[in-house]
Formats: C-alpha cells, sequence, structure tokens
C-alpha cells in the first residue's frame, strides 16, 4: 500500500494503574507521530465483555498522519506496549488500550486488521466520544454517521460518568 495522507479516529482505553493518566501518556506519543486534531471527553465506563474488573475510562482522538492503516496499526500496538499493557485474557484489563476505529472514506483489511473497527458499531463507550468529535464521519460500511449510531446508544451512555477532557 503506497503511504497517503489520512485522518484516522483512534479510541483510547485504561482501567489499570493511572487511568487518566495513562491516556494523556498515550495522546502524547501520539502527538508524536502526527497531528492531533481533536480530542474527546474522557469517559468512565463500566467493563464489557468480562465484567468482574475495574471501570474504564474511555476516550477519542482524531489524528492525522502520513503512512498507510498498517502503519498506523504498528505504531499503536508499539505504543501500548511501551506503556507496559501486558497480555491477558480477551477484554480483560489493561493499562493502555489504542483501536484504530475509522478512516474516512475507507474499508481495509488484512489478517490483522480491520477497518472501520468490526465492533465500532456496537459499543457505546467508543462512539460516545467519537460522535463528540466527529458526528458527521459517516461508518463506511454500514452508511450511518458516528452520531446517529451513538444515539442509539443514549440510555446506555446515560450511566456514563464525563470525567474531564484529554
Amino acid at each position: 500500500m503506497i503511504p497517503f495522507r489520512m485522518k484516522a479516529a483512534i479510541g483510547l482505553g485504561s482501567n489499570l494503574g493511572d487511568r487518566l493518566g495513562n491516556l494523556r501518556q498515550a495522546v502524547e506519543r501520539l502527538r508524536k507521530q502526527g497531528s492531533v486534531l481533536a480530542t474527546s471527553s474522557v469517559y468512565e465506563t463500566p467493563p464489557s465483555g468480562v465484567t468482574s474488573q475495574p471501570r474504564f475510562l474511555n476516550a477519542a482522538l482524531i489524528l492525522e498522519m502520513e503512512g498507510t492503516p498498517p502503519l498506523l496499526l504498528s505504531i499503536l500496538k508499539s505504543i501500548e506496549k511501551e506503556m507496559g499493557r501486558k497480555k491477558r485474557e480477551r477484554w480483560g484489563p489493561r493499562e493502555i488500550d489504542l483501536d484504530l476505529l475509522l478512516i474516512p472514506d475507507l474499508t481495509y483489511e488484512d489478517e490483522s486488521l480491520k477497518i472501520p473497527h468490526p465492533e465500532l458499531a456496537k459499543r457505546a463507550f467508543v462512539l460516545v466520544p467519537l460522535a463528540e468529535i466527529a458526528p458527521d464521519w459517516i461508518h463506511p460500511v454500514l452508511g450511518l454517521t458516528i452520531g446517529f449510531l451513538a444515539e442509539q446508544y443514549q440510555e446506555e451512555a446515560e450511566t456514563f460518568l464525563r470525567i474531564t477532557r484529554l
């Protein structure tokens, strides 16, 4: 794939250690990779999947950079590793979680990456912060705006606690 200038939506999450500090450190590391164009509020959300774990802090940001989706995924995984993320059970606790959610007008799939993120439209803890900063972005498979998708989880979103800004 030829490198190109892209804007990408990144989801951030943490439920171990200094959760807010972890999110902010990840943002600073991402700033070294490109331009952070927007950051959402930080929300405290209940865990999904494995529910017997601490509550998460979740946020989203828009990163603009030159590269390819696989390169960006590699950067995200490197940041997670540098920040001490350890392999644990799927959907279990984590120091930091960085997910490549969406690149406008792009669908992409290889053995390690699928864009848009396959769970994007099903996760209120991702949609709510993303809708705050990119409500008009369109899910390229569903053809629906992020704002519309987030509205479908309004009742669940009412249980989220808005903490601060990133």
